[in-house]
């Protein structure tokens, strides 16, 4: 089973949509936990909606607003499959994107049994604030290592599959100065020794929002610096990887109009 694990936070103004998208993927298996991180609006009233209707749908209010790694670690606690998917509340999913990362694993493990294939993630498209389609694809690699990923990051959160003993080994860090998810990803590449594997399709509908850390590129770059030194980089190091990102990360969002 795949526990899809959602922390939302006065999410009202999407948290439909992104229910619906999850609701209506073509692979049934699953639970979803939506995090409430104590939201002040009525995103616990149109979650229990679903709830009320769909068994594999849980309400979960936190008891504080501790932020999103928060939400999401304790998802993973409380979650009872042996995948993780984490999907943000205001982004989307196409309907057969857990039942093709499923079959990627599955042919991964036909073609290299000797390897793990824990890790899995998508390409992306975008949409505006308003749900209207952006311009733009995200491709991804087939595969990426502790290396590649130091020099962009290509593994959107909203679109990881995971197995769940990773994510209880590696929480995410509960910081808002670094990529949380980041750090994340590039520790268990390097401290498992593993890969990350790619599906180049947009199964990932990805929602710029301008309010977003990410909107602020200046801020999102001091935040991906800190991301390399939290993981143990040398400040050499860090730099030489930041130069690397900054450039890709320029040429990644140019492209989304």
């Amino acid at each position: 089973m795949v526990s899809v694990i959602i922390p939302s936070y006065n999410s009202e103004k999407y948290i439909a949509k992104t229910m619906d998208s999850v609701c209506a993927q073509t692979y049934a298996d699953f639970e979803v936990l939506v995090m409430n991180d104590c939201s002040s609006d009525r995103t616990a009233e149109i979650v229990e909606s679903y709830a009320m209707i769909d068994s594999r749908i849980h309400l979960i209010n936190l008891p504080g607003n501790k932020g999103v790694s928060h939400a999401r670690n304790t998802g993973v606690r409380m979650a009872s499959g042996d995948w993780i998917a984490f999907l943000d509340s205001d982004d989307l999913w196409a309907p057969d994107k857990l039942e093709k990362q499923l079959k990627l694993k599955k042919q991964l493990d036909k073609d290299a049994p000797e390897r793990k294939h824990d890790f899995l993630f998508t390409g992306s498209s975008f949409i505006d604030e308003n749900g209207l389609p952006l311009s733009s694809t995200l491709h991804v690699p087939e595969c990426v290592d502790f290396e590649d990923l130091l020099k962009q990051n290509v593994v959107s959160c909203s679109s990881v599959m995971i197995r769940r003993e990773l994510m209880l080994k590696y929480p995410m860090p509960c910081s808002d100065k670094v990529h949380e998810d980041f750090v994340t990803w590039l520790t268990i590449l390097k401290k498992e020794k593993i890969e990350a594997y790619g599906l180049d399709e947009p199964l990932l509908i990805y929602r710029v929002m301008k309010s977003s850390r990410s909107g602020n590129k200046l801020k999102a770059a001091a935040m991906t610096f800190r991301a390399y030194r939290h993981i143990g980089l040398s400040v050499s190091s860090a730099f030489k990887n930041w130069m690397h990102y900054a450039l890709r990360s320029f040429m990644k969002y140019r492209k989304i109009k």
